[in-house]
């Protein structure tokens, strides 16, 4: 058996149908959802494990390719630099599950990296650049 945490984007036409179901039903796969969120323009993107051999994880995904999902490997992960993080508050307005907050009374921003579930929105809303994606092993799945 094989496991492969992959990062899924769902456009907003595909968040109701039950296309990870069909992983199952049809691909013999077994999955752990490991984080799930609708975005505020309704897409949805979720952390998946997928166990399976690698022939049926490689039809799997090819599968959801086909259904206009956008498929990551999780080979990165997302890291404050601390010495370029001014404690805007600007990542917090972005961050769908809680990971980055505001933390009253003394207005320092927290990051719980084991909420994070890697969409990367903060990156880009980030203004000095303290969000970084960073690679965790050079595999990388196709």
């Amino acid at each position: 058996m094989y496991s492969k945490i992959l990062i899924l984007r769902f456009p907003k036409t595909e968040v109701h149908k039950p296309i990870v179901y069909r992983l199952i039903k049809d691909y013999d796969l077994v999955f752990n959802i490991l984080n799930a969120a609708i975005l505020p323009r309704k897409e949805g993107i979720m952390a998946l494990e997928l166990t399976g051999t690698k022939k049926r994880i490689s039809e799997g995904v090819r599968y959801l390719k086909s259904q206009g999902v956008k498929v990551k490997s999780a080979s990165q992960e997302i890291k404050r630099n601390n010495k370029k993080c001014t404690d805007c508050g600007a990542c917090t307005a972005v961050c769908p599950t809680g990971a980055l907050a505001v933390q009253r009374p003394d207005m320092t921003v927290m990051f719980d990296q084991k909420k994070c579930s890697l969409c990367e929105l903060c990156v880009p809303a980030c203004p000095p650049r303290a969000m970084e994606v960073q690679p965790t092993h050079q595999t990388f799945f196709e």
